[in-house]
C-alpha cells in the first residue's frame, strides 16, 4: 500500500477514502477507533487523527461526540454559479452519471414573472420544460425552464430526457454566452419533497436563472431547485 514520497497520514487516508467509496465502510457507519486504526497502519495515533481529519474537512467523514467517527454523505460540488455548462456535461466530468426524466415539456401562456424576465409581453407562447435530473441515480435538482416560442419555434421537436438544451439552442444561434443568476433559500413543499427524495421543510437551494444571448437577450429563464443535503456552490470570484 505504501506510495513513495507521500505521508503517512495521506496514504492512510486515501485508503480510508477508498474503503468508503467501495462501500466497505457504508454510509452512516462508524469506521475503527484510532486505536485500532493506528494498529492496524503501524503507525501513532497523531497520525491516524491527522488522516482523519484530512478527510472531515472533505466532507466524507464526521465526528461525533461519544460515538466515534461517522460516514457521511458527500456533496455534489456544483461549478455553474461561474461556469456555463450542460448538467450533464459537469457531473460527467466530476465522475457521475447523469440522468434525466422529463416531467413535462408543451408551450404556454408567459406568466408575468416569466414575461417580464424573458423580455416578452404577458400571455405570449412560451416553451415550458420541466425535467428532474439525477447524479448516480439519486435525484438532485429539478428544473423548469422557459424559453420564448418566436425564438425557436423547433424546440418542440427534441427530446429534453436526452439532449442538451443548451446545445440545441446553439445549433440555431442562440447560444447562452452570460448568465444572471438569484439565489435563495427555501424549504421543500410535500411536492418538491417527494421528487427531491426529501423530507418536507427540509432547505432547498432555489436558483433564478437568466440565459442571455450574445446580442444581450435572454432566451432562457429556469428555476432550479437543488435539494440541500447534498449539494454545495463554488462561487469564483475574480478582480
Amino acid at each position: 500500500m505504501a506510495i513513495p514520497n507521500l505521508p503517512k497520514y495521506k496514504i492512510i487516508a486515501d485508503d480510508l477514502l477508498q474503503k468508503i467509496q467501495t462501500g466497505i465502510y457504508p454510509l452512516g457507519t462508524i469506521i475503527p477507533a484510532e486505536t485500532e486504526l493506528a494498529q492496524k497502519y503501524q503507525v501513532s495515533r497523531p497520525t491516524v487523527r491527522q488522516a482523519i481529519s484530512n478527510l472531515v474537512n472533505q466532507g466524507y467523514l464526521e465526528r461525533r461526540r461519544k460515538r466515534g467517527t461517522l460516514v457521511k454523505k458527500t456533496k455534489i460540488e456544483q461549478e455553474f454559479t461561474h461556469l456555463i455548462e450542460s448538467y450533464s456535461s459537469e457531473m460527467s466530468a466530476k465522475g457521475m452519471y447523469p440522468k434525466t426524466n422529463l416531467l413535462y415539456f408543451k408551450a404556454e401562456a408567459a406568466k408575468a414573472e416569466v414575461a417580464n424576465s424573458l423580455h416578452i409581453k404577458e400571455a405570449e407562447p412560451v416553451f415550458k420544460l420541466v425535467r428532474l435530473r439525477y447524479a448516480n441515480d439519486q435525484p438532485t435538482v429539478l428544473v423548469t425552464t422557459y424559453i420564448p416560442q418566436k425564438r425557436v419555434p423547433e424546440l418542440i421537436k427534441y427530446d429534453f430526457a436526452k439532449d442538451s438544451l443548451y446545445k440545441v439552442l446553439e445549433k440555431y444561434d442562440l447560444k447562452v454566452t452570460h448568465v444572471i443568476r438569484k439565489l435563495e433559500v427555501l424549504e421543500a413543499d410535500e411536492t418538491i419533497a417527494s421528487l427531491l427524495n426529501v423530507a418536507q421543510g427540509k432547505p432547498i437551494f432555489n436558483f433564478h436563472t437568466q440565459g442571455m444571448t450574445i446580442d444581450e437577450q435572454p432566451i432562457e429563464y429556469s428555476i432550479a431547485k437543488y435539494r440541500g443535503d447534498i449539494n454545495s456552490f463554488v462561487i469564483d470570484v475574480q478582480q
